[in-house]
Order: structure tokens, then sequence, then C-alpha cells
């Protein structure tokens, strides 16, 4: 289903089916294949039943979409705006949705309304009796969950009715999608699980759902990729359908803790004829006397380039975890940059040794961008909106006793006139967005910002060339 900037809510809907299916013989590939077929063939058909029902989490609503459009509320009919569920769910601080979406309308511009998956268990008796059949023949049961996972989105003015019907139409969808991917992968009785997962692809794709089998890595779905690159038309130098790269819902919290994109809160400075030249994709705010290391005063460094890694995990580039302090330290002493006293120490790093550990660890490249002294960052305007323009990854810049990170510039080419967007690595503090933005650990700085006579190196990362 497409998802763009305009539509104001997505109607997620989440469900487990049990796939189940008995196997004659598991070799013969035509009749096992049709065996899973008519299994699958089975749970579309159980979607599309009137027994199906559909719960909206945090509010008393039941909804019968395949019975003509039936609600635990009588004041929600077929003909009801798909908005007006909105003020009876309950959110995080007790109000209605509704309220809350009109309180936080800048913040974000959509609206998640989750729902579940049920199905009634009882129907009326009739008068048929019960069958029993004997088969002599030794078979293969094989059973295993179908986490289904759907998205819609809408406008608030959408009929609940056609929302109904195109959540079914989409699990019915991806049922289908299930079951090429369960027969591709099948061996014998060998059977992978399919997973869903969404893409937020640029327009008019918008959210994508795309079906991988469990336990595949993304290194032998290459081709699948380069499939769904074609067929979506997407460029062929960046990952897009990485298992990294999934839409992350607003309504669902990162389980790790760190913040990501803090700048995304920041209004952009005010220059005239100025363009906006901003770091593509996520990333994490590393800073000081995270992960209980106390580096501060000598860190900052390491947790720009810690920075710089996130955003390359973010995106899908690579799988690795951000690495330690130590771990920076050790892959300076296997390149042969430092001593190996080196590794524990408290000695700081600049943007060279930035550049050889992101060759070292991840096998990224980088170019390096000298200034003789801070003045002369002002006037380098086009080149960093360059980068940000076709690259888009975060900037180190280290020069004096400092480094930071440069997530963007505001740059008016025809006064020249420039502001840094920089993330600060010195903060000490939790992980408090409030704090952080309101503060200026994240914000935007005029060229005043840098030391005027400090001489400043700056690593631009650059992004490998793959899907």
């Amino acid at each position: 289903m497409v998802y763009s900037e305009e539509c104001a809510i997505i109607f997620r809907l989440k469900g487990i089916l049990e796939f189940a299916c008995q196997l004659d013989n598991p070799n013969a590939g035509s009749q096992s294949q049709s065996t899973i077929s008519k299994s699958f063939q089975g749970l579309r058909s159980k979607v599309s039943s009137k027994n199906i029902v559909f719960t909206v989490c945090n509010s008393p609503i039941l909804i019968w979409p395949n019975t003509g459009f039936q609600s635990s509320m009588e004041s929600l009919t077929e003909a009801s705006a798909c908005g007006d569920i909105l003020q009876y769910i309950e959110s995080d601080d007790g109000g209605s949705k509704k309220t809350l979406k009109k309180k936080d309308k800048k913040r974000s511009g959509h609206t998640v309304v989750n729902l579940k998956l049920l199905f009634e268990v009882t129907d009326p008796a009739g008068n048929e009796a019960p069958s029993l059949i004997r088969v002599d023949t030794q078979q293969h049961c094989v059973k295993m969950p179908l986490h289904l996972d759907c998205v819609l989105s809408v406008t608030t003015e959408e009929s609940l009715a056609s929302v109904c019907t195109g959540l079914v139409e989409t699990l019915r969808k991806q049922l289908a999608e299930m079951e090429e991917v369960v027969q591709r992968y099948r061996k014998g009785s060998s059977f992978l699980v399919p997973q869903p997962f969404h893409f937020q692809l640029p327009e008019p794709a918008g959210l994508t759902t795309v079906i991988y089998p469990a336990g595949v890595p993304d290194s032998q779905l290459q081709a699948i990729r380069e499939d769904l690159h074609r067929k979506f038309e997407l460029p062929s130098d960046r990952p897009y359908l990485r298992r990294a790269n999934a839409f992350h819902f607003p309504d669902v919290a990162y389980k790790d803790g760190y913040l990501r994109n803090p700048h995304i809160h920041l209004n952009p400075p005010n220059i005239e004829d100025a363009k906006l030249y901003l770091v593509q994709g996520v990333y994490i705010y590393h800073h000081y006397m995270q992960d209980r290391v106390d580096d501060d005063g000598w860190g900052c460094a390491y947790r720009s380039l810690q920075t710089i890694c996130s955003w390359f995990q973010q995106q899908g580039y690579v799988e690795t975890a951000v690495p330690t302090h130590t771990q920076i330290q050790q892959a300076l002493v296997d390149v042969g940059d430092k001593e190996p006293r080196f590794v524990g120490s408290r000695q700081w790093i600049g943007s060279i040794e930035v550049q050889v550990v992101l060759n070292q660890l991840l096998g990224v490249t980088s170019k390096i961008l000298f200034v003789s002294q801070g003045s002369e960052l002002a006037t380098k305007g086009r080149e960093l909106a360059n980068h940000f323009q076709t690259e888009g990854t975060p900037v180190m810049i280290g020069g004096g006793v400092l480094a930071h990170t440069i997530l963007g510039v505001a740059w008016s080419e025809n006064s020249g006139q420039i502001r840094f967007l920089i993330l600060d690595p010195h903060y000490t503090g939790g992980e408090d967005l409030q704090t952080i933005t309101d503060k200026g650990w994240c914000g935007w700085k005029g060229p005043e910002f840098w030391d005027q006579n400090a001489y400043y190196n700056l690593c631009l990362p650059q992004r490998p060339k793959t899907i």
C-alpha cells in the first residue's frame, strides 16, 4: 500500500495465522506445490470470511469488515470518516489520539492506528454430521505461524468501510506473496517462515511491503533486491530494501534507548535565498558518557565517528555493531597507525584517524577537506552542499582540541551566507530531546562558532555504490 506525505493516518493490522498442510511426498515437486497452494488458498478464504474481526488497539472498538461493515460502536458506520475513529483511541497521556494529533500537529504529520486480527470461533450449529477419513500412507505434517503485518495509508476523510475493505485486500495479497516465498525457498518438508518488512520508498511507490524468508541474510537476497529496484525504478547505487532500511513507525519506541535524528525537531535558520542541504537517512546521536564510558574531555572524535558508523548501519550498508572506543583504537593499531599501547588509553583522535577506521572496519572511503583557519569554513558552502546532496553522510570536523559532527548546511549561493547544523558530541547528559535541542547540543551555528584561527580537517565519508 502507498504511503505519502499527504496521508494523515496509517492503519496497521497485525495478526497470526497458522499455516498447516499434509505432504504425501515432500520431494514430489508439483504435487507438493499444489498442496501448499491449497493451504494458502484456505487462509485467503479465511480472511475473506464473515468470521474475521478487527479490534482497534487501546479502544473498545470491534469491527466486522466482511459483514457489510459492522462495528461495536453504534456511532461508527460504513459511511463514517476513518478519522472519526481517533476519538475512541486512548493515547499514552490518557487523552484521545484525535486530541493528541491537534496538540502535536507540527511534530508528527501522521497518526498510526493499530489493529489486531481476530476470528470468531463459534458458528451457528448446522445439521451436518462430522465425517472421518482414514489415510494409510505416511505423510509429513508441516505447521508454522505466519505473522501478518499489513499497512494502509489514507486521509482522514476516507470512509471506514473502504479502509476495512482495503485491509482485507491487503491481507489476501500478503498471503499470496508469502506463498511465493514459501514455494521458492522450500526444500522437501523444510520450510522457511516468510516475514513482512515495510520500506519507505521514493514516490510514487511510498510505503511498500516486501516479504523475505527468515534466516536468509541480506547478502543472499541481492538478486531479489535487484528485481525490486527495477520494479520500483529505484537507483542502483544505494540500499533501499535491506532489512535495516525497514520503515520505523512513529508510534514505536526504539528499544536501545538512543536518540535518532534530533535535528528534525529544529526550525531552519532564517537566511534569505538559502537552501537546506541535510544529512539523508537515519543516524544515532552518540556523545560523551554514553554506554558507561567516561570519555569526558577526550572522546569527542570517537563519538562523532560512532555517529557516522551508526548512519552506515541504519542505512543498511553494514550489519556490524557501532564500534566501541577500544575497537576503534584496536583498528588503528591493526593498520599500523598507532602503537599497541594506544589501546585502552585516553588519547585523542582526529579526522585522519576517523578516515582510517571507517575504511578498516566498514570498508568506507572518505574525502578529507582541509582549511588552514576556521574563518575559511564560511567559504565552504558549495563543497558541503554538494556533499549532502550527493552522499548525504554526516561529516566529522576536527580542529584545535574539539571535534563535532556536521549534519547539514543552510547556504545561499547568491549572498554566500551560511549556517552549519551541528551535532555536538560533548553533551554529557541523558537522552533528553528537549534539553539537547533547547540548549543547542544539536542546533544551527553561524561561522563564528568555529575557532577563527585554528586549522580544521573535515572527514567526508562516501557512500558505497551498492544495493
